[in-house]
């Protein structure tokens, strides 16, 4: 049986100090979306939700010292574990609270850490697993209960998450597992006319084009124009919830011009907070293609390949401050983190989840008097919650066909 104890949240940040932390996890998201996108095969889709990779490195941030500690809060761009534990804290009360009983989004975020029996963890790694983190804590024997993780993701996500951890990655050496998920389901404020979907042409990046279902409407649209993309707004129902949470996509005006603009995007900190439409603007020709897909990856590989190697090295990991020294007899190390998301989008809104183990103002501009947005070729898109500026999930579409 999972325990939860219940504890004062650490100090709350101020909103200008919220503010640039949550543009660093940002800026940090998109650099890690690109690095994906790149390891990825050429035509795949993708989604994850980088909140819960942040999650899983900070618990590692909090469970270590010296180097490691010192290279984690690197990658991330922070400058100490407060600042970590005193994000998360925030995101978990602020973001991820469930909008459905006051008619915005579905939401459901939950952690868990399982220890084998033989282990406890040190008194200040459990404080913060359970204050900051707000994640139940399981002893368990791993040699008779290696896929209760899968259950719980499962459980967790609504069943769109069926199995985050890969067959055989617990084994006879697993002492610890940290896990998360996200779920997320909104309606848009405005939804499209089942009816006028219709199928047309969208180009793959091979120069070839593929038949899709594209959603489309002759209501006014939040959407801006910049030099060489465009981005569309799709807001979702709000009811009650002081939250706003949206759907963008980013539509490089080039057919092939995805990785062209995700390096602009990952290469300029707070991109996103200053290319965001603000205004409704009279629409054109209006596409949007439906898609349903999941998408899975060793998210330690990636961390790997952009420096992130000591809590994954046996012998020199530094993860010190997880558990009781006495209780085990080498040294505890990353072996690996894996994440897997699940996203749908049709003519009612957006059902999306994400597994783990392992207040901004907007700059508008002037727009013309009516914009085209076909989104007929492969976008990036981003769900984000717009009064904190926190991004839940980022994907790409290149085949929407492809689930």
């Amino acid at each position: 049986m999972m325990k939860r104890k219940t504890n004062s949240l650490p100090q709350l940040l101020s909103k200008t100090d919220l503010k640039q932390l949550i543009r660093n996890q940002t800026d940090v998201s998109l650099s890690f979306a690109k690095q994906v996108s790149q390891s990825a095969s050429k035509d795949s889709n993708l989604v994850f939700s980088p909140p819960l990779i942040h999650v899983v490195l900070g618990l590692i941030t909090a469970g270590s010292k010296g180097p490691t500690q010192s290279q984690v809060l690197s990658l991330l761009n922070s400058k100490s574990t407060d600042d970590l534990n005193s994000l998360t804290s925030q995101l978990v009360s602020l973001v991820f609270a469930d909008g459905g009983p006051t008619g915005g989004p579905t939401l459901s975020f939950a952690n868990g850490v399982w220890v084998d029996q033989s282990l406890s963890l040190k008194p200040s790694f459990e404080k913060v697993v359970d204050i900051v983190y707000k994640a139940a804590l399981n002893h368990v024997d791993f040699q008779t209960k290696a896929n209760e993780v899968n259950r719980w993701a499962k459980k967790e996500t609504n069943g769109l998450i069926k199995e985050v951890l890969a067959s055989g990655s617990v084994n006879n050496l697993t002492r610890l597992i940290f896990a998360n998920a996200l779920y997320f389901k909104g309606a848009w404020t405005e939804k499209f006319n089942a009816p006028k979907t219709k199928d047309q042409e969208f180009h793959l990046l091979n120069g070839s084009s593929v038949q899709v279902p594209f959603m489309t409407s002759k209501k006014d649209q939040f959407i801006s124009e910049f030099n060489s993309f465009k981005v569309l707004r799709l807001p979702y129902n709000q009811g009650e919830d002081k939250r706003r949470f949206s759907m963008y996509l980013y539509l490089p005006n080039a057919k092939d011009g995805l990785s062209a603009l995700m390096r602009k995007m990952s290469s300029k900190s707070g991109f996103l907070d200053r290319h965001l439409p603000c205004e409704r603007v009279e629409v054109g020709e209006f596409l949007i293609p439906k898609f349903k897909f999941s998408f899975s990856f060793e998210a330690s590989k990636v961390l790997k390949g952009i420096g992130l190697v000591l809590p994954f090295s046996p012998g020199g990991a530094g993860l010190t401050e997880m558990v009781e020294s006495t209780t085990i007899g080498r040294e505890l190390y990353v072996s690996s983190i894996f994440h897997k998301a699940f996203i749908e989008v049709n003519e009612e809104g957006t059902k999306a989840a994400a597994a783990s183990v392992g207040f901004m103002t907007y700059e508008c501009y002037e727009e013309p008097e009516e914009i085209d947005f076909v989104a007929d070729h492969p976008l990036l898109f981003v769900i984000r919650e717009d009064n904190t500026g926190a991004v839940l999930f980022i994907g790409q579409v290149l085949n929407p066909l492809v689930g």
